[in-house]
Parts: structure tokens; C-alpha cells; sequence
């Protein structure tokens, strides 16, 4: 999609509205952890929730090899393995 001028990947439309909304999940809490890992200067904590943030990001198909240019099963196979990576980073947020 654009947004004034600049080009921005969508989000995979194949992907389940329960599992978009985990992973939209996971995203905030991710970036919500960079911000606190930031101001408490805190460079490994910052590495840890960036990491996850780019692990949200390419479950939801926003980086990455282009979901459009994945069959079917390789976009599953993309959110599945991301989200049971976030899930296993932060067990509190896989049933939120």
C-alpha cells in the first residue's frame, strides 16, 4: 500500500484473523519492550525485543520474501514457525 508517496507491505491477507491478531499482539509487545529496553539503556533487552519485533513483522508477511511470492504452504509454514518462536519468547502473551 502507499502512504503520502512511500510504499509500505501489507499485512498477508491469507493469514487467520486469530493469528493476525496474536501476532498483532506479539508486534505491540515487542515494541513496547524496545521502548522500555531504550530508555533503561538497556542494549541487551533492546536486542532480545527487536528480534521479536522482527519475528512479528515477517509472521505477518510486513517483511521478508513477499507473501505474494510464497505458495500457500510457505506462507503457513512462515507464521506458524514465527509465532511458535514469539510464543516461546513470551509464554504470557500466546492466549492474551
Amino acid at each position: 500500500m502507499v502512504v503520502n508517496g512511500r510504499k509500505w507491505r501489507a499485512t498477508d491477507p491469507s493469514l487467520p484473523e486469530d493469528v493476525a491478531a496474536r501476532l498483532r499482539r506479539h508486534l505491540m509487545a515487542a515494541r513496547r519492550a524496545v521502548r522500555s529496553a531504550t530508555t533503561a539503556d538497556d542494549e541487551t533487552a533492546e536486542r532480545l525485543a527487536r528480534a521479536r519485533v522482527q519475528h512479528a513483522k515477517v509472521a505477518l508477511g510486513e517483511r521478508g520474501t513477499p507473501w505474494w511470492e510464497q505458495s500457500p504452504d510457505e506462507r503457513r509454514r512462515r507464521w506458524e514457525d514465527h509465532l511458535a518462536k514469539l510464543d516461546a519468547d513470551a509464554p504470557d502473551q500466546k492466549d492474551a
